[in-house]
């Protein structure tokens, strides 16, 4: 950033420039996206940007910054209810809730995501990445039996980044092959089923070595 904001007005342009940036964004796409088009749309000159912003990209890079952290800001509340659930309706309740975020505002992050590889979102994911699997973490301490599942870092960091990338593919579809809810479905028993069959395979070799 060209310069940061410190006074409540510059503060207020900053965000105007960023909201522009997603609308612009979600109209044109990225490549077509210039800093005039972002400053008309925030009701600022060009001049006042580049005080901000060197180019566009960098509108792009805290883009994607604040979709993380309006990300992590849906995922912390639900933690403690999510944690308390069996994993399947855990699965169920958190792809809807990210379906609800995406879709907000015109489905304005839906429409980014769809660019996520262009804009660099990959750069910023570590919070979020981190965020979830403290989510993970914290189910297999309230379902202490689950604990004892074979590479729980590995299957977590799958399951994740698949049911992202399956959420935003549906969603972003014109005609999906099958409806969201069936999706939520096919995931949350993709991942339940798993968990079952560890468990069964643990309580099977329990029983043979005793």
């Amino acid at each position: 950033m060209a310069r940061k904001p410190r006074q409540k007005r510059a503060k207020e342009t900053v965000n105007a420039i960023i909201e522009a940036g997603f609308i612009a964004m979600a109209e044109h796409g990225p490549a077509a996206t210039t800093t005039r088009q972002i400053a008309d749309i925030a009701g600022v000159g060009v001049g006042s940007l580049y005080e901000y912003f060197d180019n566009k990209e960098q509108i792009f890079q805290v883009m994607a910054e604040r979709f993380v952290a309006d990300t992590i800001a849906l995922i912390q509340p639900l933690v403690p209810t999510l944690v308390r659930k069996p994993i399947r309706d855990a699965v169920r309740e958190l792809l809807q809730q990210f379906k609800e975020f995406l879709q907000q505002n015109d489905a304005r992050y839906l429409k980014c995501a769809r660019h996520a590889m262009t804009l660099g979102f990959e750069e910023h994911l570590e919070p979020l990445q981190k965020t979830l699997q403290e989510l993970v973490t914290q189910y297999l301490m309230h379902h202490p039996e689950t604990l004892t599942i074979r590479n729980i870092p590995t299957m977590s960091y799958i399951m994740i980044n698949g049911g992202i990338f399956a959420v935003v593919r549906h969603l972003s579809e014109p005609a999906p092959p099958i409806d969201f809810d069936e999706l939520v479905e096919g995931l949350a028993n993709m991942i339940g089923h798993y968990t079952e069959q560890e468990m069964a395979l643990i309580e099977r070799q329990g029983a043979e070595s005793s």
